[in-house]
């Protein structure tokens, strides 16, 4: 019984070891943001987890006319940061070795916010963190779910 309490003890002590030397916390009044997805924070690339936005050049569609959608993404976001503190907590490193991480503002996850304004979609493939904000954007026709669009991953499959 001892020989049991020991491996607890030792199991959870390893445990919090590992959290403890894998996490980062990056925060920085010092932010660029690249695209809807994706800053710059003390010179780090940061790419948000768990959302995709539309990409720089990609463009969607409102009653016949043409709106620069991933320039809207982007643009939702830099007016949001204006120039207050993001705070990112990392998750992990994406196969282009950026920073995978969650992002947020005055404790507001920048993410949740680019997913509910309906400017950036919860990325299934990788997350089911935003369905339930992507599923209120969709209900209430926010941002590109009023227009008629392609996502993200298959407009870069085509370009």
């Amino acid at each position: 019984m001892f020989s049991n309490k020991i491996k607890i003890f030792l199991l959870i002590s390893i445990c919090l070891i590992f959290f403890f030397a894998t996490y980062q916390d990056l925060n920085s009044n010092k932010v660029t943001v690249i695209d809807g997805d994706t800053i710059h924070l003390n010179n780090e690339k940061i790419r948000f987890s768990g959302i995709d936005t539309p990409e720089i050049k990609q463009v969607c569609n409102r009653n016949g006319k043409v709106i620069k959608c991933g320039i809207e993404a982007k643009e939702l976001l830099t007016n949001k940061i204006g120039n207050n503190k993001v705070k990112c907590v990392k998750e992990g490193v994406d196969r282009y070795n950026r920073i995978l991480a969650e992002c947020f503002l005055n404790n507001q996850s920048l993410s949740k916010y680019l997913v509910r304004e309906g400017y950036a979609f919860a990325y299934r493939k990788y997350s089911l963190k935003f369905i339930e904000d992507e599923n209120y954007a969709k209900k209430n026709k926010n941002g590109i779910w009023g227009m008629t669009f392609e996502y993200p991953w298959d407009y870069r499959k085509k370009n």
